[in-house]
């Protein structure tokens, strides 16, 4: 009687336990996937960003350089005109720049 009774139980037994394992693996990757989806989203914003703040320094690097570039070539055309002056020998002429003043010096000690 005790083999009978475990022959009909022993197939809804390992069905239920067929059932239990499909819906634990079935959780587990859902979950899995929840944390993966989760992970994902946390780096793309740290990636976007530090991209951000990339993009910002750069362009002020940029604008610093392009100010710089400015500021060297207005020096170089005030150089230009001064050594035209000396070669003709126009006097001297004097002046103050107070943007750049060791400019101003320069052509001052020359006269």
């Amino acid at each position: 009687m005790g083999a009978g009774l475990a022959m009909l139980l022993a197939p809804r037994a390992a069905a239920e336990i067929k059932e239990r394992a499909v819906g634990s693996a079935k959780h587990l990757g859902d979950a899995v996937s929840e944390r993966y989806r989760e992970a994902r989203l946390r780096v793309t914003g740290a990636v976007d960003g530090l991209t951000r703040k990339g993009q910002v320094v750069r362009d002020g690097v940029l604008d610093t350089v392009v100010h710089g570039a400015q500021e060297v070539e207005r020096g170089a055309q005030d150089v230009q005109r001064y050594a035209t002056d000396a070669k003709t020998r126009k006097p001297c002429r004097r002046f103050v720049d107070r943007r750049r003043p060791m400019l101003t010096i320069l052509l001052i000690v020359s006269c």
